[in-house]
């Protein structure tokens, strides 16, 4: 009998000698604004078939959710901020939502987190408000159906939220944002057991500043990294960096104990000739290599053991979204279920992954600490100029609304686009907001997803042109 226990012993260690590290976790986002998809059982059979277990969805559409159903994926489901006012105000409508939307399926539908609102303090309507009593309300409806400890509830922030994030050891949230959103919003979070949700998108840094930033550093391929003198840790990818940063400005606020989960990233496959970096090769490279790190169990320099939940953005390319061309090719498939380009998502199909980079990498070296302070985890470029503007052929309302959130709350400079103002004409919608979407880009340092406005804007390497009025490159 202990000669038997001895091998099975034995067995057991090398099984675990030969097992990859048990690493983090891969999701993906599930994003609908397209008028060409397949039909929500048919978009399980693919997330099922491609390994995938964990699923993110941007409203709790009921067709969605009855797919899902049985399937053992876990779901992320999203309260939109149009309805956070609602859910901050009036208990009884987040009752009635979280019974609709949440009892309604649970737990054959394997809901493990909600999403209070996207991105709010980007959102053109001005909801940052009531972000943090929709979280508590929504909290105590999941209460009154004892769901509290099975079901999250956080709020996705993008990485302009954050003041400063270069170097990754000076990261900090933006003041204005700290005592009224950010510290009830953390203290809420680490009551209930929840973890802070971030999007990150280290091609939004590329792009902007792909003058002083290595393709190689921002798609996880050998390069010799840089030093952060804040911390003394070495960097060898943007997105270690952008993260860092994050967990920097909890540490700066005494939250070190709340966790991180990235609901989106990712890379797109084509872009305009502007978009630089936006190719097929660029995106399988990102989405591989990041999917590598996270599943081998890669935490980041300044949390090593930080097993990372991370959702890829996107399932599909989405022909409706507005924007420059990179927005509607985020997909890692076409609509008629094809892959865009081979990505690897489960551990064993890691097993036969190999990152063939082109001769060509493009971008310049790496930024070091010398060169400046920016945003988005990488320095402000200093030849490279870019602008933020108005997209044209936006929703006329969203535009307004965009417009009023950067010369309210998001603090742009509006005071040239004043009547009898330097850039008052041409006295045009598109033109006052672009002057005005611009200056919160250049004060927040050409960050990553600062020129995003409720998606009524986007990023232009030519200096825009309304009438004699000229667009400041940085502040």
């Amino acid at each position: 009998m202990q000669h038997f226990n001895l091998i099975t012993i034995l067995l057991v260690l090398l099984l675990t000698l030969l097992t990859p590290t048990n690493g983090g976790s891969i999701g993906i986002n599930y994003g609908r604004i397209a008028n060409n998809l397949p039909s929500a059982i048919k978009v399980v059979h693919l997330l099922k078939s491609q390994g995938l277990d964990r699923v993110k969805v941007y409203d709790t559409d009921p067709s969605v959710l009855r797919a899902l159903s049985g399937s053992q994926i876990k779901v992320t489901v999203d309260l939109p901020n149009q309805q956070l006012f609602a859910a901050a105000k009036a208990p009884s409508f987040a009752l009635s939502w979280v019974e609709r939307n949440i009892v309604a399926y649970y737990p054959h539908t394997q809901i493990e987190a909600i999403a209070v609102g996207n991105e709010v303090f980007v959102d053109p309507s001005n909801t940052t408000k009531f972000l943090v009593p929709a979280m508590k309300n929504i909290y105590r409806a999941l209460q009154k159906h004892d769901l509290h400890n099975d079901i999250k509830v956080s709020s996705p922030i993008a990485l302009s939220a954050l003041g400063s994030s270069y170097p990754s050891s000076s990261g900090s949230f933006r003041p204005e944002l700290i005592q009224p959103v950010f510290k009830p919003m953390l203290d809420f979070i680490r009551e209930t057991g929840s973890y802070l949700m971030v999007n990150v998108y280290p091609f939004f840094a590329y792009e902007s500043n792909a003058d002083v930033i290595s393709l190689d550093y921002a798609l996880f391929r050998p390069n010799p990294g840089q030093v952060d003198q804040g911390n003394n840790l070495r960097y060898t990818n943007l997105f270690d960096a952008q993260i860092d940063a994050v967990f920097a400005a909890l540490s700066a606020l005494k939250y070190d104990d709340v966790n991180i989960v990235v609901s989106e990233t990712g890379w797109p496959s084509k872009g305009d000739s502007n978009e630089v970096g936006a190719s097929v090769e660029n995106a399988a490279a990102y989405n591989a290599n990041l999917v590598r790190k996270i599943l081998t169990g890669s935490g980041t320099p300044l949390r090593p053991k930080a097993d990372l939940t991370v959702y890829l953005f996107a399932l599909f390319n989405e022909n409706q979204k507005p924007g420059p061309t990179s927005e509607r090719n985020f997909g890692l498939f076409y609509p008629n279920e094809k892959k865009v380009y081979d990505v690897p998502l489960t551990v064993e199909a890691l097993k036969n992954y190999h990152d063939n980079p082109s001769p060509v990498a493009g971008g310049a070296s790496q930024p070091s600490p010398a060169e400046g302070g920016g945003n988005g985890g990488v320095s402000k470029s200093t030849t490279g100029n870019t602008w933020c503007v108005a997209n044209p052929y936006a929703d006329k309302n969203k535009l307004q609304a965009a417009l009023d959130f950067a010369c309210g709350e998001g603090g742009a400079d509006c005071r040239s686009i004043q009547p009898n103002s330097t850039c008052y004409n041409p006295n045009t919608l598109v033109s006052h907001a672009s002057f005005a979407f611009n200056s919160y880009y250049q004060k927040q340092a050409r960050a990553g997803g600062s020129c995003y406005f409720g998606g009524t804007s986007y990023v232009v390497t030519q200096e825009p042109k309304y009438g004699d009025c000229e667009y400041p490159t940085g502040y």
